[in-house]
């Protein structure tokens, strides 16, 4: 008899039950009610005319917010199909190519991930803006700002997410149909239109979806960069933070949590029917010719990567970009905004968000797994959910929630774990996604031996679970934290001035127009949030070794 069907004690059971119990009651507490509660809030008019459809109704005579759907959608579209084409060169580079530099190109695409998406936004400014580097050496005025400059931003910020997605597409191929089209004389395009787009389709499907969601939604870029180009990320803050209208800020919340949704479910149903893996990966061959072609152009968008990301960290040691660019520590000597306050802030706040983060998800997945039943399938639904969701409406949710003295849980508001938890359901479903993968990837054989032995469920968790899944673990807890580090949207309604957070701190440097400050503030996030990135793989490569060498 397997131990997922073997009776159990009652204490056991119950140590399941907290399991599964306390990880799904909080996700109910801090995902399920902020959800449902901004829908009510939606209801209620911002006038004083009580409850329903008030503001729906403004929303029809509000040509600003249609403007900014518009926006929104058009931007999405043109960031979407640009990001796509250059993520199918990139991943068939690291993929289908012998070109050379493959590690260096795809470390160069992590860059964006550890920093601030309005890191792209002010590399940008600091590269092709009014007073930009390269307007001073063309002597010529650069207007960046507004469509063309978001969507540079945004190509850039959601180009490595997209690459990672065509890439396990393309990994999925089948050599088999490439030796059988080389015996029929296929061309390599006859090949490539007929055998590689055709198996790769779901991932490309997917990978635009994927792409289009983060566009949508996304709050740095819009705020930096954006200049009049109004998007529906940068009208619900103006809504909610510059006139006070919460009523109006949960209608245009769920205004963007629509396509957003809409693009999550399609994504996912992609994904599912391009998820077999093939029996014969395929292996590239060399051709000379080919692989230079593949190896320039990945070079020339890597490089464009690097060039926004270390233009950032080159004008905080500028004395005043572009006109003085003799070097200097002045812009680390941060006196606005308190100090590095908010750096440190971010730092436990994260390290809070990761650890709790694991922990929960820990014990949602042995819960799931060893307790299957009505609530193990509501808690699998409800961690499903939380991906559509965009930072700028969880954190509307949580500020609609919480801030409430009548309720008991209003006494979380303006605190570290609120921030924590809010970060932590925001990522939510990626990290279970990946906890559940390393679940399914513990030996059963293990579990029946540690029963068979006299084990309890104690010494499973112990000697099976928490041994198998330590890189699993690992690999959450470091992205939790260093998502948590960067993110924006999530956090700006939930921030105060006695917890402030690092991402929110380059915000208002900038808007302050120290942008010089704001570059060396994001140049420590990275360094942070980068030297954790090492570490782990530096760990991951360590641990490799010692399973090989054993």
């Amino acid at each position: 008899m397997s131990p997922l069907q073997a009776p159990m004690s009652v204490g056991e059971r119950r140590l399941l039950q907290a399991c599964l119990g306390l990880p799904l009651l909080t996700l109910l507490l801090f995902f399920g009610l902020p959800m449902l509660t901004i829908v009510w809030r939606s209801l209620v008019s911002d006038t004083g005319g009580g409850v329903g459809m008030d503001n729906y109704a403004a929303l029809l005579q509000a040509p600003g917010i249609w403007r900014a759907l518009g926006n929104s959608l058009l931007l999405g579209l043109a960031t979407t199909l640009i990001t796509v084409m250059l993520a199918c060169v990139l991943a068939f580079g690291l993929e289908r190519t012998c070109m050379p530099a493959q590690r260096l190109v795809a470390a160069v695409l992590a860059l964006p991930m550890l920093a601030p998406s309005l890191v792209l936004g002010l590399g940008l400014i600091f590269l092709l803006g009014r007073n930009g580097i390269v307007a001073k050496m063309l002597d010529m005025r650069i207007d960046i700002y507004g469509f063309g400059g978001l969507l540079i931003a945004d190509v850039l910020y959601a180009l490595p997410q997209a690459v990672l997605i065509v890439r396990t597409a393309l990994r999925q191929g089948d050599a088999r149909q490439y030796e059988a089209a080389e015996v029929l004389g296929a061309s390599p395009w006859r090949q490539f239109m007929d055998i590689t787009l055709p198996q790769a389709r779901y991932g490309l499907l997917s990978a635009g979806f994927v792409v289009f969601t983060i566009t949508i939604t996304d709050f740095g870029n819009a705020v930096v960069i954006g200049g009049n180009f109004a998007v529906l990320a940068t009208e619900i803050y103006n809504q909610v933070s510059g006139q006070m209208k919460f009523g109006m800020g949960a209608v245009v919340g769920i205004l963007l949590l629509l396509p957003a949704a809409l693009s999550v479910f399609i994504e996912r149903m992609a994904a599912r029917h391009g998820g077999a893996e093939a029996a014969i990966r395929p292996v590239p061959q060399r051709q000379p010719g080919r692989d230079s072609a593949f190896f320039v152009g990945s070079m020339l968008i890597a490089g464009s990567i690097v060039a926004v990301v270390l233009t950032v960290v080159m004008a905080s040691f500028i004395q005043l970009w572009p006109y003085r660019l003799g070097l200097t520590l002045k812009h680390y000597d941060i006196s606005l905004a308190d100090g590095y306050t908010p750096l440190w802030t971010s730092l436990w706040v994260s390290a809070l968000a990761a650890g709790v983060g694991t922990l929960l998800l820990l014990m949602l997945c042995v819960g799931i797994r060893r307790l299957p039943g009505p609530a193990a399938r509501l808690a699998t639904g409800l961690s499903a959910l939380s991906v559509g969701v965009p930072g700028l409406v969880l954190g509307l949710a949580y500020v609609l929630t919480f801030n409430s003295a009548s309720m008991p849980w209003g006494a979380l508001y303006g605190s570290a774990i609120l921030l924590a938890l809010c970060n932590y359901y925001h990522y939510h479903t990626q990290g279970f996604m990946t906890m559940m993968t390393g679940m399914r990837h513990v030996p059963t054989a293990l579990e029946d031996a540690t029963a068979v032995l006299g084990g309890n469920l104690w010494r499973v968790l112990r000697d099976v679970y928490l041994p198998a899944l330590m890189p699993t673990l690992l690999a959450v807890l470091v992205f939790l934290f260093m998502r948590s580090m960067v993110t924006l949207s999530a956090v700006i309604f939930l921030v105060t001035p006695s917890l402030p957070m690092g991402a929110v701190t380059v915000m208002r440097l900038d808007e302050a127009g120290f942008t010089s400050q704001a570059a060396a503030f994001s140049t420590c996030i990275m360094a942070v949030v980068g030297m954790l990135a090492v570490l782990l793989h530096l760990l991951s490569q360590r641990r490799d070794q010692t399973l090989r060498s054993a």
